[in-house]
Order: structure tokens, then C-alpha cells, then sequence
């Protein structure tokens, strides 16, 4: 197994074009500037250039998303070799798959947890037995089902969406301390809260349309 530092794979490699010394890992190579195939040994905090943890800057995600992806557009390699265009294309597609899961608190927090030795053997799709998180669930289910009216599910989501807020701020402290058990359970949580936004949000769209 190759040593991993900050996400990186740490091996040297050569480069596939010019065959000089690269790192195992690096999207271009140190001597001649070509693309080479996107690694596997990245992870995905690392291959945005982000430090790894829950606790993430919106912001600052977008950025680094959008520069790495004006780093592999196709434009920048017409002419190119047949081999670098699709390493390139090979790029971008890893760095969208980077993206659409950190800029999603669950997919964020279930990454960790995989990163950690901790993936959740059924993804996440199993019954959650937790007695706290079933009752808040079956509340918010009861509060919803009682709304009439836009105002009154605005309430529901309001208080859900304020749920969710404590829960991801607890799970960015939780990842920080390493504590995985509690991060584990929290995520449980967040997976629920989300779906029931869901579910809310689905209500609201059609209470506002029935609404006269």
C-alpha cells in the first residue's frame, strides 16, 4: 500500500510523456507540464486543494472548484495528444466527482466517515434505530401532516431547517476532535433531517399552490 500524506499518494513516479521524476498523484508533471491520469490515491479534499475536515468554506469550494476545472477544460488541450486530452477529461471528471460530494453536508460527512474506516456498510440506506432521532423525525411528520396553510408548513421547515444547522455544527465539531462514534450518530441524524426537508419542501410547493 503507498504512503498517503495529506491525501497524496507519496510515491515517485515517471511521468508518462517525457518520463521524468513526478509524484505519484500530481495532475501535471514538474518537468514537462503535461496532464497525467488522474490517481485514485487523491482524496478528494486534496485533489481541491482544501484542508480535509467537515467544516468547509462554501466560498472557498466554489473557487477552487471552478480553477481546477479551468485547469482540464478542453479547450486548453485542442492540438494536444489523444492521450493527454483524455487524461484531462479524466481530470475534470474526478474533480465534478470531488465537488458534488464536499459541497453536500451528508455526502461530505459520509466521505469522512469512509476515509476513516467507519463507510457505512448499506450506504447509509439501513433502518436507523436511534429513539431520538426516530421521535424527531415522527414529530416533524406530525407537525407537517397538522400544517394548514403556507405559513403554517413555513413554520415546519423553519424549525427542520434550524435542526439541520445545529446538526451539521455539531458534526463539524465532532470531525474535528475525531470523535467517530459521535460523528457516525450525527450523520445518522443529519440523513434523516435531510430527507425530511425534503418532504417539506415538497408540502410548501404544494401548499403554495393551493393556496387561494
Amino acid at each position: 500500500m503507498p504512503t498517503v500524506t495529506n491525501g497524496r499518494d507519496a510515491r515517485v513516479g515517471a511521468c508518462w510523456s517525457c518520463k521524468g521524476p513526478a509524484e505519484a498523484g500530481a495532475a501535471l508533471c514538474p518537468t514537462c507540464g503535461v496532464v497525467q491520469p488522474a490517481s485514485p490515491g487523491i482524496d478528494h479534499f486534496a485533489r481541491l486543494g482544501l484542508p480535509r475536515g467537515f467544516a468547509v468554506d462554501g466560498p472557498g469550494l466554489e473557487r477552487a472548484y471552478v480553477a481546477a476545472q479551468a485547469r482540464f477544460h478542453p479547450d486548453r488541450f485542442v492540438g494536444r495528444a489523444a492521450d493527454e486530452r483524455r487524461f484531462a477529461a479524466g481530470q475534470a471528471a474526478a474533480v465534478n466527482e470531488a465537488y458534488a460530494t464536499l459541497r453536500d453536508p451528508l455526502k461530505r460527512a459520509r466521505y469522512l466517515l469512509a476515509l476513516a474506516g467507519r463507510a457505512e456498510p448499506d450506504g447509509g440506506q439501513g433502518t436507523i434505530d436511534d429513539p431520538a432521532v426516530l421521535m424527531e423525525a415522527m414529530e416533524t411528520r406530525e407537525a407537517l401532516a397538522a400544517a394548514e396553510g403556507p405559513e403554517a408548513v413555513a413554520a415546519v421547515a423553519r424549525r427542520n431547517g434550524e435542526a439541520l444547522a445545529r446538526c451539521r455544527e455539531a458534526l463539524a465539531a465532532a470531525f474535528a476532535v475525531a470523535d467517530l462514534d459521535a460523528a457516525g450518530r450525527l450523520t445518522h441524524r443529519l440523513a434523516y433531517l435531510a430527507k425530511l426537508a425534503d418532504e417539506v419542501k415538497r408540502r410548501r410547493v404544494a401548499a403554495l399552490g393551493s393556496a387561494p
